[in-house]
């Protein structure tokens, strides 16, 4: 099934980087969750599972991926009504189905889905603008996993794939006048989702975002502790479990939200430089893939995998610093998470699958 040529044309630095990422990962949730608990095993078995995953994503040509990608698409949103219907609820959100020995949540495969089915839909034309028809379609396909997702209720995870829409659009070739007209609608659209769309929790969190001291103990609570986890490491860090903010649990979910936190607390700036570079380096590392792709839909696809992926590492780094109201967004590679572990190296499996028929494309003209 594996091809040869596939081995001797894949970015090898590309999976160190992403490798290197997932071992700091399972290292900061080794910490946050005292050795080798449940959830530390759970983890390490979902990086075996996207492990998997990411070399089935790669032995598959993307182009096969994407013709079929309306099947995909529509497996995902029978998943997502699924858990509408029967799915588990945990926290106030139906977000998992119970799988018996793993808990699957559908919500984190709609971003590769939706990616799948959008490169197609714009990649099919050579036209280097986008119809009118072929916008409102693509909103359309967007926006039925978006308002599934956001009733679970998972507004972080449905708020993420905006920018994959958002991106394909606007390479794909969009006019600067609708780009206007995209802009307007977005700023109407504020009061409208804070009057109607957002729960009571949901504008506490803004609310607290904009003045923390407000309720201190209350919801302004993981904002303060947050910032002062990332401010107490210091520029080489308290060392391996030896912080005293997710160690002691005075920041909650440590393991998950705020991983980056604890990154710095335990490491200190110099640590989280690193961690920045890494992901620096496999956004550059990707983007230069959809610059060299051999289509537009090998550049679509790998566009709107990246444009998700940098969304939630950006507003994660950011909410995590007490720069961005909190929102349940994990960090990709590193935050606790079996479906977004696995979901995230299947995204990164279509990415190298774009880049490795590219070289071996032009291993054969050459």
């Amino acid at each position: 099934m594996f091809d040869r040529r596939l081995y001797q044309n894949i970015d090898w630095l590309l999976i160190v980087a992403l490798a290197l990422l997932c071992t700091i990962g399972l290292s900061m949730i080794y910490s946050t969750t005292g050795g080798f608990s449940s959830l530390y095993v759970v983890q390490l078995y979902s990086v075996v599972f996207g492990v998997i995953a990411f070399l089935i994503c790669i032995s598959i040509d993307y182009r096969k991926l994407t013709e079929n990608s309306h099947l995909i698409y529509l497996g995902v949103l029978a998943l997502l009504v699924y858990v509408l219907l029967f799915g588990v609820v945990r926290g106030g959100s139906q977000r998992w189905i119970d799988l018996g020995f793993v808990n699957l949540q559908p919500s984190e495969f709609a971003k590769a889905a939706t990616a799948l089915v959008l490169a197609k839909l714009f990649g099919r034309f050579q036209q280097n603008y986008v119809t009118r028809t072929d916008l409102f379609i693509g909103t359309v396909l967007a926006l039925i996993p978006i308002l599934l997702i956001a009733t679970q209720p998972d507004l972080g995870t449905a708020v993420a794939l905006l920018p994959i829409l958002f991106a394909i659009v606007f390479i794909s070739g969009i006019s600067m006048r609708v780009v206007g007209v995209l802009a307007m609608l977005t700023v109407l659209a504020v009061p409208i989702t804070w009057q109607f769309v957002l729960q009571d929790y949901q504008r506490q969190r803004i609310e607290t975002f904009l003045d923390p001291e407000q309720d201190p103990r209350g919801a302004g609570y993981q904002q303060i502790q947050a910032r002062i986890t990332v401010g107490s490491g210091g520029p080489w860090g308290k060392g391996f479990r030896q912080g005293t903010q997710g160690q002691l649990r005075f920041l909650p979910v440590a393991h998950n939200d705020f991983i980056f936190s604890v990154l710095a607390e335990e490491q200190g700036f110099f640590g989280v430089f690193f961690v920045l570079a890494l992901y620096l380096f496999v956004i550059l590392r990707s983007f230069q893939t959809a610059r060299l792709a051999k289509d537009r839909v090998g550049t679509y696809l790998v566009v709107g995998v990246l444009a998700g992926f940098t969304f939630q590492v950006v507003y994660n780094i950011t909410m995590s610093a007490g720069l961005a109201p909190v929102k349940g967004l994990t960090l990709p590679l590193m935050s606790y998470g079996g479906s977004s572990m696995v979901a995230t190296l299947v995204g990164f499996g279509l990415i190298l699958n774009a880049r490795l028929y590219m070289e071996i494309a032009r291993s054969c003209i050459l």
